[in-house]
């Protein structure tokens, strides 16, 4: 029974993980252009009307968030190569 809560508990994290970076990433992005387009509104003579600032904002934060998950998961999976080329150890590796 222990060993079935083990995995199940094992499961769920797994899942968690691959619904956020799998799924969730590609949505926080399609946001992020989502509120861009919001941000630039345009009339119909072709004017460009006043800037929506706080869309801005959150296009932005939506693209920061997708690159700071993506740079962490490149020195992530690179951080064997960066220790033992340039002798920085990276998320607590020894």
């Amino acid at each position: 029974m222990h060993t079935l809560i083990t995995n199940l508990n094992s499961l769920w994290k797994v899942t968690a993980a691959g619904l956020l970076l799998g799924a969730g990433l590609p949505i926080i992005f399609a946001f992020g252009v989502r509120f861009w387009t919001a941000a630039d509104t345009v009339t119909t003579d072709g004017r460009a009307a006043q800037r929506n600032y706080p869309a801005m904002a959150g296009a932005l934060a939506c693209f920061g968030v997708v690159i700071v998950a993506i740079v962490t998961g490149i020195l992530y999976t690179a951080k064997a190569f960066i220790a033992a080329r340039f002798g920085i150890h990276l998320f607590g590796q020894s």
